[in-house]
């Protein structure tokens, strides 16, 4: 089978699961390393026709991470697009296995793992009103029904703009720090957040840089996730 993943994440639950499948991976795809397949852009600009050339039996792409105009070109080339949805961590469960059925392959390991790693976890302490930027300049956070926000919540985090109208709102500077927050969450993905780049900007506030990947991706990195991210915020 050949197949073509328009989404990092999904990249590396195929290429861990079934390796030689990919044919073809966008240039942010970056796990697992050395991966072999053609580079045909990013998950925002993918070089619909590059991904044609391939001669794909299935593209998998997502409905938050690629654009409807790039899926609609894929299928308009007669191409099997399978697009999925996740903004919880039970829906991911559930579109994982969707995902390597589709590749013909068994429900591996790493999966029950991660399913068991999610489930053994302590009830979550009293709830800890958070901030967490995914972009600067502007300033963007994480807002309603989204997977990082679920993953936090299961940690005893309780994302103050969950309730905004937007998934992904761009919000002021004067708004973030009189928004009621205990602490910001700066992961290292989609922006950089580091220890000299992001904390600084809310002062009075705990700061937990965590790993982007084991806040937004799913695949493998969600058996390590839970402790890892637990870990960080305790």
């Amino acid at each position: 089978m050949r197949v073509v993943s328009l989404v990092p994440s999904l990249t590396e639950a195929v290429a861990v699961t079934g390796p030689g499948l990919l044919v073809g991976v966008t240039d942010w795809c970056t796990h697992p390393a050395g991966l072999a397949a053609a580079r045909i852009g990013g998950t925002k600009n993918p070089d619909t026709a590059a991904v044609a050339a391939l001669r794909p039996d299935l593209v998998i792409a997502n409905e938050e991470e690629n654009r409807p105009a790039d899926l609609d070109a894929l299928r308009a080339a007669g191409l099997n697009v399978l697009v999925t949805e996740v903004r919880t961590l039970e829906q991911a469960f559930a579109e994982l296995g969707r995902v390597l059925a589709a590749c013909d392959l068994p429900e591996p390991g790493w999966l029950g793992e991660a399913r068991a790693a999610w489930a053994a976890l302590p009830p979550a302490p009293v709830a800890r009103p958070a901030i967490v930027p995914v972009w600067r300049k502007p300033w963007m956070v994480l807002g309603r029904d989204t997977f990082a926000g679920d993953l936090l919540a299961r940690l005893g985090v309780r994302n103050v703009y969950a309730g905004h109208a937007e998934r992904y709102p761009r919000i002021p500077q004067d708004e973030l720090n009189a928004a009621g927050a205990e602490l910001v969450v700066l992961p290292d993905e989609p922006y950089r957040f580091t220890a000299a780049d992001g904390p600084e900007a809310f002062p009075g506030l705990r700061a937990v840089l965590v790993d982007g990947r084991h806040l937004t991706w799913y695949g493998p990195s969600l058996a390590e996730a839970a402790g890892a991210l637990r870990a960080a915020l305790r």
